[in-house]
């Protein structure tokens, strides 16, 4: 089967689906102040860090162009496009407009775009899921059947080691912000079925919030021995490792991937952050 799996640049992907020629990564554009940095693979986490640390602003993204997903669309077989969720981010209605623009002119064409209701590696699940279900010689409109339901039972959660993204962009007051760092709580966070985000539980002190969040995991997981485990960490891998071993002290995942946090997530996870999909 000749197709193509586009993902904007939130997928935070391990390297052998990076070296996939199949599956190619439409990056978003990022924006502090007055510093822009494209998230390609020539994005400079430490950079971006430290700017961000500096800067009483909230970092911005600015999504794709349709055009820009319209260029990587396969002219000689299927496209599925895996999006950061529609409640985050405009990467979905732009790739949904490019889906309508490319169709007027090549109508017999299938493409599909997916809203994750997600971020980070939950967008790599839905991804690798995608290309199993292809490898397993599935029709296009089986696949789309399966991948939603596939998305209808992940879940995603994170802990971030900061509060300062959410408040300096009004997630979060600036006395709540003031009261967390004091007592050093941190929120145990996760994704609404529609892709919005909500506290699910706090703890004080970030292992232990960690902690809480494998036993979240353990408590909610729809048959981890079918499922991978997938962990960003936003330059903490130490940290990675830690919450990788407390889940799988409690739960029997298929298997399970590390990987660094790129443009996207490093910006909505900010240093020290982890998040999770199953």
């Amino acid at each position: 089967m000749d197709y193509k799996i586009l993902v904007d640049s939130c997928t935070d992907l391990p390297k052998e689906i990076k070296e996939d020629s199949r599956i190619n990564s439409i990056p978003l554009t990022l924006m502090v102040d007055d510093k822009v940095f494209v998230d390609n693979g020539e994005f400079n986490q430490g950079e971006f860090l430290k700017i961000m640390k500096e800067s009483s602003n909230s970092p911005r993204s600015a999504c794709p162009s349709p055009e820009d997903y319209m260029k990587g669309f396969n002219k000689d077989g299927d496209t599925f496009v895996v999006t950061l969720s529609s409640e985050l981010s405009g990467s979905y209605n732009s790739a949904e407009l490019a889906k309508r623009l490319y169709l007027e002119e090549n109508p017999d064409k299938n493409i599909e775009v997916i809203d994750s209701r997600s971020a980070s590696v939950g967008q790599t699940l839905i991804t690798m899921k995608i290309r199993e279900f292809i490898n397993q010689g599935l029709k296009f409109d089986e696949i789309i059947q399966k991948i939603n339901a596939f998305r209808s039972e992940m879940n995603t959660k994170f802990v971030l080691e900061s509060l300062d993204n959410l408040r300096k962009n009004g997630r979060l007051s600036h006395l709540q912000a003031i009261v967390a760092n004091v007592l050093n709580i941190k929120p145990v966070m996760g994704a609404t079925p529609e892709g919005t985000i909500t506290k699910l539980e706090q703890a004080r002190g970030i292992k232990k919030a960690l902690v809480t969040m494998a036993k979240i995991i353990e408590s909610d997981v729809i048959k981890p021995q079918e499922r991978i485990l997938g962990i960003a960490h936003c330059n903490c891998l130490e940290r990675a490792k830690f919450i990788r071993d407390e889940i799988l002290s409690r739960v029997p995942f298929k298997d399970w991937f590390i990987v660094d946090t790129a443009g996207v997530s490093t910006m909505y996870a900010n240093e020290g952050g982890i998040i999770v999909a199953y």
